[in-house]
């Protein structure tokens, strides 16, 4: 692959520029190359980026990679007008078409999509990396989000390529123009492209991206490392050719034809990584230069090893064989190090154009290993970059481009869509999710909670398609759960099975408690009709074979439980409570708040007992229990309208109740009283609750147009202390009326 030219100003002149750009294409297509030059110029003036790069010199930078990729005319004119819709977002697109064809309008518009994305990439990864925000684990797996993102998101896979063009010019121009900004940048692009670019086999760049971002990150450690290397990169590429020519003639002299042999020298990041994770000195890397050997069939493999051998001296323990014992992804080939005359060391790979096929593209692909992942379950998505790389492979080998650009583009990776929480982390989906899949991907609580949904700031409906790049925000009630219609598949509010999993699951739950409250209420009458309110509840489950109380509970709430076994056991006196008196039985109360001891006469032993907040019985006021979901026995004044319409939408769910015999604490208690307003009106009632010894735990107070209505919630021990301060309140001065709520 032709070496891409490293800046616009190694060009002697716009002439030379010109015949780099348009080397290999059509004069037609070169006519319309320049016709692009000219518009790009034209438009974009003296104006600059973000970065401080004139916007003229980063498109032609751009340009002169994607021409030394090799890539088609299209290609080369979307990276020239990559920023004309950033200055005419309404009619750019248009009118590049108009100009110069659809599928290079097409590729500009994708640039433009990806460009969008920045902020979020840009933010994400670089400020977490640096701060440290988000712990490792999690950091790794949204950082591989993110970069799937980017490949789903162009419909042309040129795009990204396109992408990895322009960080590359962005980082040259930081190389020749320090900035406090590029350390961010170079960080975003270790994480994020240069991964992309060794996924898809795009070594010129992925290399100089690599370098250039370490030497921003690390400028002491990457001199170090230059100076040890003692050789410029255009020695050590020399190096390389001067070996080749040596192994292809001794190859050849043996008899072994059509071997392909190449090399390339390790660059400087890639040394520092392997000596920070093997923990070896530079003096231990061997394969800082390094060839590799493809021959047709297996015996070659070994004769070629046998004549590297012969040149150069090898280096001991430093060969492998994985031919004879192959790696557990079944890599297989042929690893040694050689010592050169001159004292410089070379790593030699030998292997068949089957083992290399399976290296490159196969379970034991060579960007797996580089990143230390390891093989999953996304078949499909290795499938796709080994799809893409072969593409890469196969633009060097035709003469019409058209062909490769047509499979690049059913190759895009759609079967899966990311999506953006408004914090900015990537979330991942299978293609057609609707915002409730991604409410519950994000946390199950939230989907419960859903009740709608935008999507860049529009509210939609809960069953719109999301797509790739869209920022999805749930609108969410405080409390209550999914709904029924979201189970319907015609109406198309899920698409996912585990959201599905998740509303069936909150239903059964629900179902659950509504079972085992009718349970409760089943066995609370019976053992009253029984007689034996006291009973515990967990040893008669046990007498009548269920593992637990809630499983006796459930069982009669279906009607399997038998009547008649039931009482002959209900009524064994060794099931009554052995801390309950015959004529009282406690029920325990949901808290140990003051108030409830001795609350219900005809209780049951195990149930939970509260005070309704709406009436708030206080003894000896009449009262009746209502059993609740989830919350015990609910205790209500008789007279409390609550109750009533409780009542008579449940009425097998009301339990007698009474007060018992030693009922003993405080009890909260509503006075509302209406008085002609004068100053200190609110002092001399004080002082009557302080009299009484009555403590105030609520005051609230209005007063308009000489009329004062003023609202107490004070804590008493029986209702004759209630009655007495009620009396005492009413012959206070301007004091009309005074009652209990």
């Amino acid at each position: 692959m032709v070496s891409v030219v490293h800046s616009v100003a190694a060009l002697s002149d716009f002439d030379q520029f010109l015949a780099t750009l348009t080397e290999g294409l059509t004069p037609a297509d070169a006519d319309r190359l320049r016709a692009a030059v000219e518009y790009a110029w034209e438009t974009y003036g003296d104006r600059n980026l973000g970065s401080g790069e004139r916007i003229w010199s980063h498109a032609l930078g751009m340009a002169i990679i994607v021409a030394g990729l090799k890539l088609d005319a299209e290609s080369r004119i979307a990276a020239l007008l990559f920023a004309i819709p950033s200055y005419d977002e309404h009619h750019g697109v248009a009118r590049i078409e108009e100009r110069f064809g659809k599928p290079a309008a097409h590729l500009v518009q994708g640039i433009s999509r990806l460009n969008r994305l920045r902020p979020i990439t840009k933010g994400f990864v670089a400020t977490n990396i640096e701060a440290g925000e988000i712990n490792p684990a999690e950091m790794k797996a949204q950082v591989e989000v993110l970069r799937k993102m980017l490949l789903a998101m162009v419909e042309d896979i040129r795009v990204v390529l396109l992408r990895l063009a322009s960080r590359t010019q962005t980082l040259r121009f930081y190389a020749a123009h320090p900035d406090d900004l590029r350390v961010q940048v170079a960080r975003e692009t270790l994480e994020l492209y240069s991964p992309l670019a060794n996924r898809l086999g795009v070594w010129e760049l992925k290399w100089e991206l690599e370098d250039l971002s370490f030497r921003f990150i690390h400028p002491d450690t990457y001199k170090k490392i230059a100076k040890m290397l003692d050789e410029k990169r255009s020695e050590r590429e020399q190096f390389i050719v001067d070996a080749v020519a040596k192994v292809r003639a001794e190859l050849q002299a043996a008899g072994v034809k059509d071997a392909e042999i190449y090399g390339r020298p390790k660059h400087i990041y890639s040394i520092w990584n392997k000596m920070r994770k093997k923990g070896v000195e530079f003096s231990e890397v061997y394969d800082i230069r390094a060839l590799r050997i493809i021959v047709d069939d297996l015996k070659d493999c070994y004769t070629a090893l046998g004549i590297v051998h012969n040149l150069w001296a090898p280096i001991p323990k430093e060969f492998d064989d994985y031919i004879s014992n192959p790696k557990g992804n079944y890599y297989r080939s042929l690893h040694t190090a050689v010592r050169c005359p001159d004292g410089r060391s070379l790593e030699i790979q030998i292997r068949t154009w089957d083992m290399h096929k399976h290296a490159e593209l196969g379970v034991a692909a060579h960007w797996r290993y580089k990143e230390g992942s390891k093989r999953t379950h996304e078949d499909d998505y290795d499938e796709k970059i080994a799809w893409l790389r072969q593409l890469l492979t196969w633009k060097d080998e035709v003469a019409d481009s058209s062909d490769w650009v047509k499979h690049y583009k059913q190759a895009a990776l759609d079967e899966t869509i990311y999506v953006i929480t408004p914090q900015g982390k990537v979330v991942d989906l299978p293609a057609g999710s609707t915002p409730v899949d991604f409410a519950y991907r994000v946390h199950t609580d939230l989907g419960h909670r859903c009740r709608g949904a935008k999507v860049g700031g529009q509210l939609v409906p809960l069953n719109t398609a999301l797509e790739t790049g869209q920022e999805v925000e749930i609108v969410t009630a405080k409390v209550g759960g999914p709904s029924r219609d979201w189970l319907n598949p015609s109406l198309g509010y899920i698409h996912t099975k585990s959201a599905r999993v998740k509303v069936r699951s909150w239903f059964s739950n629900l179902a659950l408690e509504e079972t085992l409250a009718e349970g409760r209420g089943i066995i609370a009458k019976e053992l009253q009709r029984a007689g034996q309110t006291g009973a515990n509840i967990e040893e008669l489950a046990h007498k009548l074979g269920f593992t637990k109380a809630d499983d006796l509970y459930i069982a009669a709430a279906r009607g399997d439980l038998n009547q008649r076994q039931f009482q002959a056991v209900a009524k064994g006196g060794d099931l009554l409570a052995e801390t309950q008196l015959p004529d009282e039985v406690v029920a325990k109360p949901s808290k140990p708040v003051e108030g409830n001891q001795g609350i219900l006469i005809v209780g049951v032993d195990k149930l939970l007992t509260q005070l309704a907040r709406c009436c708030k019985p206080a003894p000896p006021d009449e009262i009746q229990g209502f059993i609740t979901r989830g919350k015990g026995i609910s205790i209500h004044r008789m007279d409390c309208p609550n109750f009533a319409n409780l009542a008579a939408l449940h009425p097998e769910r009301v339990i007698e109740t009474d007060w018992g015999v030693q009922t003993t604490g405080v009890f909260a208690c509503d006075i509302i009283v209406d008085a002609h307003d004068r100053q200190g009106l609110l002092r001399d009632i004080s002082e009557i609750f302080t009299r009484e010894r009555l403590n105030v735990v609520g005051v609230n107070t209005q007063s308009k147009q000489g009329k004062a209505h003023m609202s107490f919630t004070v804590e008493i021990t029986n209702l004759q202390q209630l009655q007495r301060t009620l009396t005492l309140i009413h012959d206070v001065e301007g004091v009309v009326g005074v009652r209990r709520a």
